[in-house]
């Protein structure tokens, strides 16, 4: 469940990093809705400081879960 959840943080913090580079939202131009968005500098600034964040975390997702965990 856990690598579930990181795989669904990192997609959404990279459809972030498309918002704030962009201004173009993947998840609503594949499901439906207005995939154009228009936000101020200081919040792209932000979606994009996300965005990176979520591309960071990718590394995460091939750790070995068992190496720190006590027996």
């Amino acid at each position: 469940m856990g690598k579930f959840a990181l795989t669904l943080v990192i997609i959404g913090a990279l459809n972030w990093l498309l918002v704030g580079l962009f201004q173009w939202d993947l998840v609503s131009a594949l499901f439906g809705g207005d995939s154009h968005r228009v936000s101020s500098g200081f919040s792209r600034i932000i979606y994009t400081l996300v965005g990176l964040c979520g591309l960071y975390c990718i590394k995460y997702l091939f750790v070995d879960e068992s190496r720190g965990r006590a027996r």
